[in-house]
């Protein structure tokens, strides 16, 4: 059986069709479905975050677009060269990723930002076609313990050897995946993750791919 590419009009968690159908009545011109990944096709390094955000990639139809979260994601993109400019402002705005995809999780906005475990899974077969998609040597940079968690599920690994850390690196047959903390609002203030760490990160992640 092929492994299930994106669905914009995917319903399979009935939780979360019901909370973007009263987004939409609340929001008319939000996407408010799921959202598609981002990027060159051909990327080997594939960015996987949690999910969309209420008036980020939710309200934009673009993943970390709109959203707090995003500006120091694509600020840091544009300085290791995987983006044409160093914000992303809307859907249409021109901007290109360069080797680089970025995907979330869970495509569809969870209330509370907070998606069940089995909603987790069942979108699980799209990472997978994405994640399929890599050349071998490709890097993943898993934001945040719950895309990591995923992207192990998703290649059948055990999660309890593999343990979430910032900068923690995982080799998976011939894929390589990087951790960092999310790069959210919260995370950002408290001071959880800094600039400074999200970059050592990407220089890492740039080192991989030129070695």
């Amino acid at each position: 059986m092929p492994t299930p590419i994106f669905d914009i009009n995917c319903t399979q968690c009935p939780r979360l069709a019901a909370f973007l159908e009263q987004v939409r009545s609340k929001h008319p011109d939000y996407h408010a479905r799921p959202v598609a990944p981002f990027g060159d096709p051909a990327a080997r390094l594939l960015i996987v975050g949690l999910a969309p955000g209420y008036h980020g990639a939710n309200a934009s139809g673009r993943p970390f677009t709109g959203d707090y979260a995003g500006i120091l994601l694509y600020e840091t993109l544009y300085e290791f060269g995987f983006a044409s400019a160093p914000e992303s402002r809307h859907k249409d705005d021109g901007l290109e990723l360069h080797n680089c995809r970025i995907s979330n999780a869970v495509k569809c906005l969870p209330p509370q930002n907070k998606p069940t475990g089995d909603e987790i899974n069942t979108c699980n077969p799209f990472i997978k076609n994405e994640i399929e998609s890599l050349a071998p040597g490709s890097v993943l940079l898993a934001l945040g313990g719950i895309a990591h968690n995923a992207v192990l599920k998703t290649l059948g690994y055990k999660l309890s050897p593999y343990k979430f850390g910032h900068g923690a690196e995982h080799r998976l047959g011939e894929l390589t995946m990087v951790d960092s903390y999310h790069c959210s609002r919260y995370n950002t203030q408290t001071r959880r993750l800094t600039p400074a760490m999200f970059k050592q990160v990407f220089a890492r992640v740039k080192q991989l791919l030129d070695d």
